[in-house]
């Protein structure tokens, strides 16, 4: 099968990298040409448009920022693709927005697949981050060479829809994990610990996280550098509290990490490094959380 891949940003681009290099026939997209290099080292076709990119594919795979952009981005394309090809959605979109415009593609006769991933842009850059597909069990079966050439694991959620709750439901959870993480370290900072012992006492503890394994290690260096924004952190937390609405569940420590979220936008601006939130703490205090001998970027 030849695939098409519109999005080519942190999480895009080496997902669609892991389809080159496991010789998956492949055309990509990125509004930013300066993606092209990467991928013609890998022997991928390019396309300049969004049109061009899906004009002789049998699916489209999309990565995008925000719903607003995959809507875009379908409109685009709808008009080009081939009777009976697929679209798979790999961006972070709410449940109704997912059903939305499914319904939109499904009227056009594509098949459509949601597949948002979770465990951070160096799982991807792997080849080993988690997939969370939403669709027809054919559909899976249909893309699951392709979807695991990505991917580590494969859960298929259930019905469309299924893998925006669960997707939603892990983000939610990592951003709490971070904000707990943040207040673990500066209690072992304040209480004289040595932060590099500190950190490695945790992660061999009860208390142990895979934020803390990873993203806490980016907080003692001093880079942040997730490659994930406090708008996207935002995003997710607001279509967490939009479903603890709908399925009336009471969500207390969901909602007071939106809140110091909203304050971490506030004070270093909704690009910032979403891992950034804990230096709300560090400002506050006065004290930072730096310990030698953590990577700057994880690999």
């Amino acid at each position: 099968m030849r695939y098409g891949f519109i999005g080519l940003g942190n999480l895009g681009g080496h997902l669609a990298a892991s389809l080159a290099r496991a010789g998956i026939a492949l055309v990509v997209h990125d509004r930013d040409p300066a993606a092209r290099a990467r991928f013609d080292a890998l022997g991928a076709g390019w396309a300049d448009s969004p049109e061009a990119a899906v004009a002789e594919v049998d699916a489209v795979i999309t990565c995008l920022p925000s719903p607003a952009i995959s809507e875009a981005v379908l409109a685009q394309i709808l008009p080009a693709m081939k009777p009976g090809a697929d679209w798979i959605e790999m961006s972070t979109l709410g449940r109704e927005d997912m059903l939305r415009l499914a319904l939109r593609a499904q009227a056009a006769g594509m098949g459509v697949l949601e597949c948002p991933v979770t465990g951070g842009v160096h799982l991807a850059a792997r080849g080993e981050i988690t997939l969370l597909a939403g669709g027809d069990a054919e559909l899976v079966e249909r893309h699951r060479p392709a979807l695991q050439a990505m991917g580590g694991r494969l859960f298929h959620m259930g019905p469309l829809g299924a893998a925006a709750v669960i997707k939603v439901i892990t983000n939610m959870l990592a951003f709490i994990h971070l904000v707990a993480d943040a207040e673990a370290l500066m209690l072992a900072k304040r209480g004289g610990l040595d932060l590099k012992t500190a950190w490695e006492a945790i992660a061999a503890s009860s208390g142990n996280s895979f934020v803390h394994e990873t993203e806490g290690q980016l907080i003692l260096n001093g880079s942040y550098d997730i490659a994930f924004t406090m708008d996207l952190a935002l995003k997710d937390l607001g279509f967490a509290m939009g479903f603890g609405r709908e399925f009336g569940v009471p969500l207390d420590l969901a909602s007071a990490t939106e809140q110091t979220f909203l304050r971490g936008r506030a004070a270093y601006g909704g690009g910032a490094q979403s891992t950034q939130i804990a230096k709300l703490l560090e400002d506050l205090l006065g004290t930072d959380l730096r310990a030698e001998g953590f990577p700057a970027r994880l690999e």
